[in-house]
């Protein structure tokens, strides 16, 4: 093939550079999973029922294919048509023949592993029965599993594991089944549920954003702690989690249990804020007298819900005092501002373009002219100027 010349040089090329892949990192993901057993271990909560006389891929292959390559990013079923004739994707899944110059077909042969068909049957088999979808499996026994694997990476004598729960919410593209419109994400979502011990992921369970965060944590949690009592017996476990999680089914659990104790966040409120006002002042005194970027004080004291709480529980408040709060509280009452987040000011306050030409006699910053919030700004500055001549 023939392109523009480069110069003096004639610009050539063919496919004579031999067999390549374009993912070398495979020969990793071979490696960590044979040390793991991860997919040998996964392949026991499937039953095969073919007949091994007219099978190509064993069940551990073709969940070897799969995992190796939603690892390197191929998603879809469909990147497989392309994907079953990589040698060095052969040689991760075990087979002993990488070019496939050993298929019981002859028309099969040069291309190593499953075609997309296939896979899909290993996927849907639990939900069709036809001649084809044999090779079932235990949802049960899959959960268990991964479960265990990820217990087993906690070191044994731990004296404290701390589990933090996370909905996250995952946008969907299509019309996949169980999708629901969600408004915090403003957009058509799943929200799963994941429980992390440091960096390690013990629970991923698939839900739809219709539901509650809080929705199936204590039973997702009964049996992440029985699989963490029998790997560390003597540890004591701390469920940490947002606001999402402050539900009374996961606070009564967890002091039902021995030494499994919660840190959950608290949606603010006007009775939170009321109780923890002397703190606020405390906080805003100490900043007055240190002239410190910020100021943090902790107040902690008794509270119960009027209807959705069984009991008083102890709540831990934060009141931090800090400059961009100051700058709030000081100058941006009654403007578009005055409840905005330090982010929010920031971005439409803070990141103005400016020219800076510095002589003898003065430095000149020139602000941009487009800039929307000219006449705040200048409200803020005369602001500052008075506080500045006051506290003088």
């Amino acid at each position: 093939m023939l392109f523009d010349d480069l110069g003096a040089r004639t610009v050539v090329a063919d496919f004579s550079g031999g067999t390549l892949s374009t993912d070398g990192g495979l020969l990793l993901l071979r490696q960590i999973d044979r040390g793991l057993g991860l997919t040998r271990r996964l392949a026991t909560c499937f039953t095969d029922q073919r007949d091994p006389r007219w099978v190509d891929h064993t069940l551990e292959q073709l969940l070897a294919q799969r995992l190796h390559t939603l690892a390197l990013g191929y998603e879809g079923l469909n990147d497989h048509l392309d994907l079953r004739r990589d040698p060095l994707l052969a040689v991760a899944c075990g087979k002993s023949d990488p070019l496939g110059q050993d298929r019981f077909l002859p028309q099969f042969r040069g291309v190593a592993l499953a075609a997309p068909a296939t896979l899909n049957r290993l996927e849907l088999s639990n939900n069709q029965h036809t001649r084809t979808h044999k090779l079932p499996h235990d949802p049960a026994q899959i959960e268990a599993c991964l479960l265990e694997m990820g217990v087993r990476c906690l070191p044994k004598h731990a004296r404290e594991i701390v589990l933090d729960l996370d909905a996250m919410g995952h946008l969907l593209h299509g019309t996949q089944e169980g999708r629901h419109f969600s408004g915090y994400y403003g957009d058509y979502c799943y929200l799963p549920l994941y429980v992390f011990a440091g960096a390690i992921p013990l629970w991923a369970q698939v839900r739809g954003s219709d539901t509650d965060a809080a929705h199936g944590v204590v039973a997702a949690l009964a049996k992440i702690v029985a699989a963490i009592r029998k790997r560390c017996p003597w540890a004591r476990l701390i469920i940490r989690g947002d606001s999402g999680f402050c539900r009374e089914e996961i606070m009564v659990w967890c002091e039902e249990q021995s030494e499994v104790y919660y840190c959950l966040g608290l949606a603010k409120n006007a009775v939170l804020i009321e109780r923890l006002g002397p703190s606020l002042s405390t906080a805003r005194a100490r900043w007055c007298l240190t002239g410190a970027e910020s100021v943090r004080v902790f107040g902690d004291f008794s509270y119960q819900t009027q209807k959705s709480w069984s009991r008083s529980r102890r709540v831990i408040g934060k009141a931090e005092v800090m400059l961009m709060e100051r700058l709030r509280t000081l100058t941006l009452q009654g403007s578009e501002l005055a409840q905005a987040t330090a982010g929010t000011i920031r971005l439409r306050l803070l990141k103005v373009a400016a020219r800076v030409t510095v002589s003898v006699r003065r430095v000149y910053v020139q602000l941009s002219s487009a800039f929307p919030l000219q006449g705040l700004f200048r409200h803020v500055q005369q602001q500052l100027g008075r506080l500045g001549a006051a506290s003088g």
